[in-house]
């Protein structure tokens, strides 16, 4: 049976497939999506003067790894951690809304600029390696049909 175009962009998304994973792309999108979370608090930390470098990546850290890990947790993502949606907006969201909220409750810095900064670049590459994975992965089945072979 041929599937619709739409049907076709539907599986594509993520959404067609099992409910489960393997094991292994669910750890490298958690990885993924930490390194995230790391490497902004280690970019913003290099514009304050810290004396630990590392202590003070974590302590921006924790509260964007805690909001991110709970999102994983409360939403299940590591069943399906590839899509752009749901998976990857709501792993910005949680760790975004959640990291904001605990920093504001434990007295960390909630200026305006950071509000919009943390919102921007978190959504940015939380979201955008999971678009640019599954740009590649398009790519990739398009190559293998090879030439003159229609997807749909």
């Amino acid at each position: 049976m041929q599937s619709s175009p739409a049907q076709s962009r539907h599986d594509e998304a993520g959404f067609g497939r099992p409910a489960s994973t393997s094991t292994r792309t669910a750890v490298l999108a958690a990885a993924a999506d930490l390194a995230v979370v790391l490497g902004f608090a280690g970019a913003g930390r290099g514009f304050h003067s810290i004396e630990n470098p590392v202590v003070g990546v974590l302590a921006t850290a924790w509260p964007f790894v805690v909001g991110l890990a709970v999102a994983w947790g409360a939403l299940r993502i590591w069943r399906r951690p590839l899509p752009v949606w749901p998976a990857g907006v709501a792993a910005w969201l949680g760790a975004y809304v959640l990291g904001m909220l605990l920093r504001a409750a434990t007295g960390g810095g909630t200026a305006p600029a950071f509000l919009l900064v943390a919102f921007a670049t978190l959504g940015a590459f939380i979201v955008g390696w999971r678009a640019l994975a599954w740009g590649i992965g398009a790519a990739l089945r398009r190559s293998r049909r090879g030439p003159g072979v229609s997807g749909g």
